[in-house]
């Protein structure tokens, strides 16, 4: 739709920007979000754009665009678009891959986790200014004694539970700090050698003699790096703007 409002013959028309100078968010230097919005280009009629760059199980956090429509369209790698139905209440799970696209209507709750490395999606929205309301926001901004008090939760540990998001709002996560966390507690310990296992053949290599013999292993390690990518240090990130959606410009 044009914008009825334009001079096309004005001195001021536009008709071409880089989206690639106008940073949304930036979790690090394989997790982006850039942005096209009619603040960016005045001939934009009423559709604006995401580009959104992830690593395999980083995810977009779960959040509603109450006055626009998502069109999610997948450039490269793979994702997996997760809504729910407000009528229903179900959760879809809609996997993506090049070509393929995932609709999710306006003022629905939803997200997107990426299913491989280097993935690459388009949102495309039906609005010049699409607003958010994010789940950490949620989370975050709601008072502990509301959250506790309406679903029986203990307020101290909803704060520990609560404290990682440091009051911020998320958009890519989890974040680097919580990747590195959980990378280095699932860190595998080192396998006893051949070599000091031989050294004393009187010795059962399966028993520890400082362990209880009757005490249960925990043989359960989680590989995390499989599941997130790690930390990308010092990273020269493009400027970022911020953009406050509530307050759209017009």
């Amino acid at each position: 739709m044009a914008t009825s409002y334009m001079d096309y013959t004005g001195p001021d028309v536009q008709y071409f920007f880089d989206i690639n100078k106008n940073r949304l968010a930036t979790r690090n230097a394989h997790n982006f979000i850039n942005r096209l919005g009619r603040d960016n280009l005045n001939t934009l009629g009423d559709v604006s754009l995401l580009d959104i760059y992830l690593s395999k199980g980083r995810v977009v956090e779960p959040h509603y665009h109450q006055n626009a429509a998502e069109l999610v369209y997948c450039i490269a790698g793979s994702a997996v678009v997760s809504l729910i139905n407000p009528f229903n209440n179900q959760v879809s799970n809609i996997p993506i891959t090049p070509g393929q696209v995932a609709n999710i209507p306006q003022g629905w709750w939803h997200w997107e986790v990426a299913s491989e490395d280097n993935t690459h999606l388009l949102a495309i929205f039906d609005a010049p200014y699409p607003e958010y309301i994010f789940g950490s926001d949620i989370l975050t901004k709601t008072p502990i004694e509301v959250l506790s008090h309406t679903y029986c939760l203990d307020p101290e540990l909803l704060k520990k539970t609560l404290k990682p998001l440091n009051n911020e709002t998320i958009i890519i996560g989890p974040t680097d700090e919580c990747v590195a966390q959980t990378h280095h507690k699932h860190k595998p310990q080192p396998n006893v050698s051949n070599a000091s296992m031989n050294a004393n053949p009187n010795v059962n290599p399966n028993v520890n003699p400082n362990v209880n013999p009757n005490a249960r292993m925990n043989t359960y390690m989680t590989p995390a790096m499989n599941r997130y990518p790690g930390a990308v240090p010092n990273y020269a990130y493009p400027p970022q703007q911020p953009y406050p959606y509530g307050n759209r410009p017009r």
